[in-house]
């Protein structure tokens, strides 16, 4: 699944990104909006994560949802 088709489908996948990441609040969900940066600068605040580690948690994500 490339980040145009999570972005375009948002509301679908974020109930899945929820259970991956439960520490992310609802406001944080609504401003993401799918965008992949987005994602990645929220890992980064609420888990404490570098940039490549939650650059990398975000793809491995994306590729999960690609094989439901």
């Amino acid at each position: 699944m490339n980040w145009d088709q999570i972005e375009g489908n948002w509301k679908q996948f974020k109930g899945v990104a929820k259970q991956k990441w439960a520490k992310l609040t609802d406001s944080d969900w609504n401003a993401m909006s799918g965008k992949r940066d987005e994602i990645v600068g929220r890992l980064q605040e609420r888990y404490g994560y570098a940039k490549d580690q939650a650059e990398r948690e975000a793809d491995e994500w994306s590729r999960s949802v690609n094989q439901a």
